[in-house]
């Protein structure tokens, strides 16, 4: 197991709670950038200059934050109440172990009633997120533990067989590590443009810090890394992908020319990758960062993802070396222009 994306997706990131994840993600790129900082927002960022006068800018993107949980109340016997902050599917919630960000921090459960106490009929129906509970064990959670305070889920990444990953938030800690590794190669290559890369935060609620870095860096290109559906037998096969490439998202969101570039370097460098056609909104933040100022010409390419927004979302870890080289034998090529829609 890479020991370096391990610590990445132990570092707690709830959206809008991200400052664990930054500093995390900070000292992973600050070896291969002239310099780094966390902005005021939360987010990441790190430059790459090129040297040249006059040079284009290209700003790399991958989210650091991760779907959680909030409390909302605290009840008699340790009890919590909560809600979701991002994408949560209630249905894989109950008996979940949870870690509640307090200080110091705390394990709680997820309360399920068990099936002998159920009326008859209920054990088919689903429980809503606001009827459930969280134990904590505490007798008095009200002087330990308050209202608006993250959750996570409690797991550790884990190796499945033939070098997959398993981990609560490798959407997008896979994404961000695949531009440390990026950036590792093009430090060694002379380049004709410059790079600023971000780990941005709230992606999973408004894409704030994609947003924000944008508009700062004023980029005449952008490349977000994200992840997409991989295939299982019980996926929908027009919706999945294999693993084992990169997947190049291809839209009316997306620079054709920037996308075309792309597609070229991945055959010459014997990439594996498939086109991903994104109709209309992408659901990333190379949607929103593309309207930035005057605009932005957008690349989006995607880690294939199995079992996304749960705690065992499974990659390929080859596919993240093979996002990074892509992104890196493309840059180290570009030189700042390509062909209009």
């Amino acid at each position: 197991m890479n020991q370096e994306l391990y610590r990445l997706c132990c570092a707690d990131g709830v959206t809008g709670f991200e400052g664990n994840a930054a500093a995390s993600a900070r000292e992973l790129l600050a070896p291969y950038c002239d310099r780094t900082e966390i902005d005021a927002n939360g987010s990441v960022l790190g430059w790459l200059s090129c040297g040249k006068a006059d040079a284009k800018t290209v700003l790399l993107d991958a989210h650091l934050d991760q779907i959680g949980f909030m409390v909302t109340d605290v009840l008699d016997g340790g009890f919590l109440r909560f809600t979701q902050v991002g994408g949560v599917d209630p249905r894989m919630l109950l008996g979940a172990e949870v870690t509640i960000l307090s200080d110091p921090p705390r394990y709680g459960v997820v309360s399920c009633m068990p099936p002998h106490l159920l009326k008859a009929g209920e054990e088919d129906k689903a429980v809503p997120m606001h009827e459930m509970l969280i134990d904590t064990g505490l007798m008095d959670a009200r002087g330990a533990i308050r209202i608006g305070t993250p959750i996570v889920f409690r797991e550790t990444p884990c190796e499945l067989e033939n070098g997959q990953l398993c981990g609560k938030c490798l959407d997008d800690r896979a994404g961000f590590y695949a531009l440390v590794l990026a950036m590792k190669m093009l430090k060694q290559y002379d380049r004709a443009v410059d790079i600023v890369v971000c780990g941005s935060v709230h992606e999973e609620t408004d894409s704030l810090g994609a947003l924000a870095a944008a508009f700062r860096v004023r980029p005449e290109y952008g490349i977000a890394v994200d992840v997409t559906h991989a295939k299982t037998p019980d996926a929908p096969s027009d919706e999945t992908f294999e693993m084992g490439r990169v997947m190049v998202g291809m839209g009316p969101n997306l620079h054709r020319g920037l996308t075309d570039g792309l597609i070229r370097t991945a055959r010459a460098c014997e990439i594996p990758f498939d086109i991903e056609v994104m109709e209309g909104n992408t659901g990333t933040n190379a949607w929103d960062m593309q309207v930035v100022r005057s605009g932005i010409a957008m690349g989006l390419l995607s880690i294939p993802l199995k079992y996304m927004h749960t705690p065992i979302e499974t990659i390929q870890e080859s596919d993240v070396e093979l996002t990074a080289k892509l992104i890196a034998e493309f840059l180290r090529d570009f030189d700042g222009e390509v062909k209009a829609r």
